[in-house]
C-alpha cells in the first residue's frame, strides 16, 4: 500500500499537470498571437526594412492581431499548436512545478515553508524548470512551428500539416537533433521562468500571510498568481523571443554558415543589433497577458485540488 507521503508526491505532480494543461488550453490563442508578434519584422534592419517594420507590422498588436489570425485562418487558427502545447504542459509543467517542493526540501533544506528564504525558493525553480524543460524540447519545437506558420498564399503549402506529420517531418529531415533545436535558450527559459513563477508566488503569499494581510484562500492564491505572472513576463521575455525564433528558422537544405542563427546568442546580438534593444520585447504584451491567466489558472487549480486531497497549500 502506497504511504500517504508517497501518495501526496504523486498527487502534487498530477495536481500540477491539470493545473497547468487546463491553463494551457485557455491562453492558447494568446500564446499563437505572441509567437506572430515574435516573428513580424524579424531582422528588418538587415534586409533594409527597419524604416518600414513598425509601420508595416502584419499583426499590430495583441488584440488587433488575434483579430487579423482569426480572420485569415478563422478561429481554429488561434489554436494552432495545441496538441503539442498540452502535451508539453503534461510533461514540462508536471515535472517543473511537481518537483519544486520536493527540492525545495530534499535539495535545498527548505523545512519551513512559512519561513524559507527567497534564495532557496529560486535555486528550487530553476532547478525544477531546467529538468522539466529538457524532457519537453521536442514537443515545445513543434509547437512554435505550428504555432508560426500563417495561412498559405495560392499554390503553398503548408509547412506541417499537423503534430504527428511535424514530428516524422522533422525527425526525417533533421534527425533526432531537429528535434531538440533551440534546446540551450529553451532550458534558460524555463530555468528563469520557473525561478520566477513559483518562487514569486511562494514568496509572495507567504509574505502577505506573515504579515496577517490576507487569509489562506482562492482570493490570496489570484494576487499571489497575478504578481507572478508580470515578474514572469519581465524576466523571460527576451530568451521567449529568441526560442522561438532559432525554434522557427529552417535550416534543411541551408549550410550552417548560412542559417539566419548559429545558436542563441548569435540571435541576440543579431536582434539587438537590427531592431535594437526593445526588439527583444516583441511580444511582451501578449506573453504577460498569456503568463498571467496562465499562472492564475494553473495555481488556482493546483491549489484547489490540493485542498480537495488534504494537502497542505503551497
Amino acid at each position: 500500500m502506497m504511504s500517504n507521503s508517497v501518495r501526496d508526491e504523486v498527487l502534487r505532480f498530477c495536481f500540477a499537470g491539470i493545473g497547468c494543461t487546463s491553463a494551457s488550453f485557455v491562453t492558447n490563442p494568446v500564446d499563437v498571437t505572441k509567437v506572430r508578434m515574435q516573428l513580424d519584422g524579424e531582422l528588418a534592419k538587415q534586409r533594409g526594412q527597419f524604416s518600414k517594420a513598425y509601420s508595416e507590422r502584419h499583426y499590430k498588436g495583441i488584440f488587433r492581431g488575434a483579430l487579423t489570425i482569426a480572420k485569415e485562418e478563422g478561429i481554429l487558427g488561434l489554436y494552432k499548436g495545441l496538441t503539442p502545447a498540452l502535451i508539453r504542459e503534461a510533461t514540462y509543467s508536471t515535472i517543473r512545478i511537481g518537483a519544486y517542493e520536493p527540492i525545495k526540501v530534499h535539495v535545498f533544506g527548505a523545512m519551513d515553508r512559512h519561513h524559507t528564504p527567497l534564495l532557496k525558493k529560486i535555486g528550487s525553480g530553476a532547478t525544477s524548470g531546467a529538468i522539466g524543460s529538457t524532457v519537453a524540447v521536442p514537443t515545445d519545437l513543434i509547437r512554435v512551428r505550428l504555432q508560426a506558420q500563417r495561412k498559405p498564399k495560392p499554390g503553398e503549402q503548408l509547412r506541417y500539416r499537423g503534430f504527428f506529420h511535424a514530428f516524422g517531418d522533422i525527425y526525417k529531415k533533421e534527425g533526432l537533433r531537429g528535434l531538440y533545436r533551440g534546446t540551450s535558450p529553451t532550458v534558460q527559459r524555463a530555468a528563469i521562468l520557473t525561478a520566477t513563477q513559483v518562487p514569486v508566488y511562494d514568496h509572495t503569499k507567504h509574505t502577505i500571510l506573515n504579515h496577517g494581510w490576507m487569509i489562506e484562500g482562492p482570493v490570496l492564491h489570484i494576487v499571489a498568481a497575478m504578481t507572478s505572472g508580470f515578474m514572469c513576463a519581465v524576466t523571460t521575455s527576451p530568451v521567449d523571443l529568441i526560442k522561438t525564433r532559432v525554434m522557427n528558422q529552417k535550416i534543411k537544405g541551408v549550410p550552417v554558415d548560412q542559417r539566419t542563427y548559429r545558436n542563441g546568442l548569435d540571435c541576440l546580438i543579431k536582434t539587438v543589433k537590427s531592431e535594437g534593444v526593445l526588439g527583444l520585447y516583441k511580444g511582451f504584451i501578449p506573453n504577460w497577458l498569456r503568463l498571467g491567466p496562465h499562472t492564475i489558472i494553473s495555481f488556482f487549480i493546483f491549489e484547489s485540488l490540493r485542498k480537495t486531497a488534504g494537502i497542505n497549500p503551497i
